[in-house]
């Protein structure tokens, strides 16, 4: 859509429009939901939340300057209502995935979900990409809000530094830090738990779970499509770093082939941390 289309749409949004605000947003419409899916790790809030951001807009438009893009501002209102929410909660545990994975293994009717899920579902598709894209969001959630809000908005939805310091409200020193903090974070985390570059990995969602749900699938023809290799010697941290976050940016977790599978792992990790119960 050229600019002079997106002018007249937004002076018509700004009239009362709905229908003119509607193909504004959703040319970043699927972005934002991808995002609040990432921090909420749920469907329903995901959706619930993109809603309730549309709305708001929508109602607030008059209050828009045009100091950043549509999308940034918009952005900003669906960050701080998903900030609102998260900001009471606990942030998760580098041991997520086995106390997961405890829970499942000893609640029937979890594994059986699961199973009947990857068996029935044509969005059950749960192969190494899928893993990562899944491992890299838990990993995430290990960070206070502020920090896994700059990292995801630089490092897998393109944001620059100006414009997340628009949406965080916070100089942008300060958001530089924070993501070089929650970069360094992350790196830590995955060099010493992920079983992709660690062999002696605590991590098995990669591969004890491909295994499970891909039994034929040989692992060592997938990881090479995605250029990694087991021996961790042969890219450096940051290199690691940016191979996951590339591989992250390129899947939409509420569209991918796994994401019906996602969506229960990511239950099932919630019920491990406690933010909802059986």
């Amino acid at each position: 859509m050229n600019t002079d289309s997106n002018h007249e749409l937004l002076e018509r949004s700004k009239g009362g429009d709905i229908d003119a605000f509607q193909t504004l947003f959703a040319e970043f419409q699927n972005q934002l939901k991808s995002y609040l899916y990432r921090l909420t790790t749920d469907r329903n809030d995901a959706e619930d939340f993109t809603h309730d951001t549309f709305i708001k807009a929508f109602n607030k438009l008059s209050t828009f300057r045009g100091e950043s893009t549509l999308k940034t501002w918009v952005f900003q209102i669906a960050t701080n209502l998903a900030y609102n929410s998260l900001a009471h909660k606990k942030r998760w545990s580098v041991n997520v995935t086995e106390e997961a994975k405890k829970l499942v293994m000893s609640t029937k009717s979890l594994s059986d979900s699961i199973v009947s899920v990857h068996n029935h579902s044509p969005q059950a598709i749960f192969e190494i990409k899928e893993h990562i894209d899944t491992c890299f969001t838990c990993v995430s959630k290990n960070l206070p809000i502020e920090k896994q809000v700059a990292l995801l908005l630089k490092d897998v939805y393109d944001f620059s530094i100006k414009e997340i310091s628009m949406i965080l409200k916070r100089p942008e020193g300060s958001v530089k830090y924070l993501i070089s903090e929650g970069r360094a974070t992350l790196t830590d985390v995955f060099d010493s738990r992920c079983a992709l570059v660690n062999k002696q990995g605590v991590c098995h969602q990669c591969s004890e779970l491909n295994g499970w749900f891909n039994p034929k699938q040989d692992q060592q023809e997938a990881l090479n499509a995605i250029e990694m290799k087991r021996d961790s010697g042969k890219y450096n941290r940051n290199e690691l770093y940016n191979l996951r976050a590339k591989l992250v940016k390129a899947i939409d977790p509420l569209r991918s082939k796994g994401n019906e599978l996602q969506d229960i792992l990511m239950k099932c990790n919630r019920m491990a941390m406690g933010e909802v119960s059986l």
